[in-house]
């Protein structure tokens, strides 16, 4: 493998020949992509399933169409990403429309938090914290919840943001807003 370090927020030119590389059907070059981005896409999925194996099926479904579309793939000078997590968001939506016809429920698992070396007491404030948070985030629409779940917890810019929803920089700043007014006024003051 090669040692090709990837810089996705300013898209440098590497990045560019990475997707262009795998555009033309180069492996290896799919390969980074694929380790780059994994993560970001399986967290995308799970945070809007809420089930570890149905958000293995769709991350692997996501990068098999990716794959299958790369040869049409047109560099835009955007991140790579942002062209996963769409497809990503397509198949989940895709899922839950198939599932309402058929019935199914997805139940939701909690996010565990990250383990670290603290107290019992700080474990059990910040799994409270993390759980209270993630209900109310849960509690939003479902265009405000997109957004906090794309600019905080994957951590993408305002423009990543916007091109994944489909919307111009200005409404996602203002959708943004909006929610985190909302999370304010849901969250009591003592638990964040």
């Amino acid at each position: 493998m090669s040692s090709l370090t990837l810089d996705v927020r300013t898209a440098e030119p590497p990045f560019r020949d990475l997707a262009l590389r795998a555009r033309a059907g180069d492996a290896e070059a799919f390969g980074l992509l694929y380790d780059h981005y994994v993560d970001l896409v399986y967290r995308y999925v799970y945070f809007r399933v809420g089930s570890h194996p149905l958000a293995e099926d769709l991350t692997s479904e996501t990068f098999l169409r990716a794959l299958r579309r790369m040869p049409s793939y047109n560099w835009q000078g955007k991140d790579f990403g942002a062209w996963l997590v769409t497809i990503a968001r397509n198949l989940v939506a895709d899922h839950f429309k198939s599932a309402r016809y058929r019935l199914e429920v997805c139940t939701a698992e909690l996010l565990e938090p990250a383990r670290t070396q603290e107290g019992p007491e700080e474990t059990v404030l910040t799994a409270m914290t993390n759980r209270t948070l993630l209900e109310a985030v849960r509690r939003l629409g479902s265009d405000q919840q997109e957004c906090v779940v794309l600019r905080f917890l994957h951590g993408l810019s305002v423009a990543e943001t916007a091109l994944i929803m489909g919307r111009k920089s200005g409404a996602i700043k203002a959708l943004q807003y909006r929610a985190v007014r909302s999370l304010a006024r849901m969250l009591p003051d003592d638990r964040i």
